[in-house]
């Protein structure tokens, strides 16, 4: 009795679901990208600043 599961290759699961075209729209928004980008930064500033108290 074998306990592997016989599945076929590719099945729809198996893919990435295709984006909204609001989260394409924001992806390729170059505005929104620098507000992520400094808020990003901001992040990483307030991580180094606690850890050298």
């Amino acid at each position: 009795m074998s306990l592997i599961r016989k599945e076929r290759p590719y099945e729809k699961a198996e893919f990435a679901p295709k984006p909204t075209w609001i989260v394409r729209f924001l992806r390729q928004n170059v505005l929104f990208q620098f507000y992520r980008f400094i808020m990003i930064n901001i992040k990483m500033i307030k991580l180094i600043f606690k850890s050298h108290k």
